[in-house]
């Protein structure tokens, strides 16, 4: 039989640990909210993301990974990363599903979870400007920090090319 659980922090520390990619993560109390986690930025230096995973009309899933101030126009947005129509916020469920986690905790380190490659990684170029980029590590107790480089070889080796795109305005 095979364990379709969801990976776990420890699980993606090894990963990253079996590429020779250097993280470091920092401990706190459960954030919800990109308001909730701005009194960590003194502590946690670099780029701090914003997730927003959804969906078009085709069932075509996206996690869009942004600076966490930066603002995307859902208008828009699907005539710049291949969507087939415009898009809204995937259910939780599928969230669960595809990226093992749940509101509040959505990660770019869920790719570990997506096996059966069912969302396309968008990373927004502007983020990728910072040299150390801090997402939360599958729970959203803690944030994880890995140098903007190493994330992208982190998707690829989860068998995802992300695509890095200006989808900010």
């Amino acid at each position: 039989m095979t364990d379709n659980s969801p990976k776990t922090r420890d699980d993606l520390f090894r990963f990253l640990d079996g590429l020779g990619i250097s993280h470091s993560t920092k401990d706190h109390a459960p954030v919800f909210t990109v308001a909730e986690s701005v009194s960590l930025r003194d502590e946690i230096p670099g780029g701090h993301t914003k997730n927003l995973f959804v969906k078009d009309k085709k069932d075509n899933f996206f996690l869009l990974t942004v600076e966490e101030n930066a603002s995307v126009d859902l208008k828009t947005v699907h005539t710049l990363i291949g969507a087939a129509s415009k898009v809204s916020f995937g259910r939780p469920e599928k969230l669960l599903e595809y990226l093992g986690v749940v509101p509040g905790a959505v990660t770019a380190f869920g790719a570990i979870n997506d096996t059966g490659k069912n969302v396309t990684f968008v990373i927004d170029a502007e983020l990728m400007e910072h040299d150390i980029v801090n997402c939360h590590p599958l729970s959203n107790d803690a944030t994880t920090s890995i140098a903007s480089g190493d994330l992208l070889r982190f998707m690829e080796a989860t068998g995802h090319t992300p695509l890095v795109l200006k989808v900010t305005g």
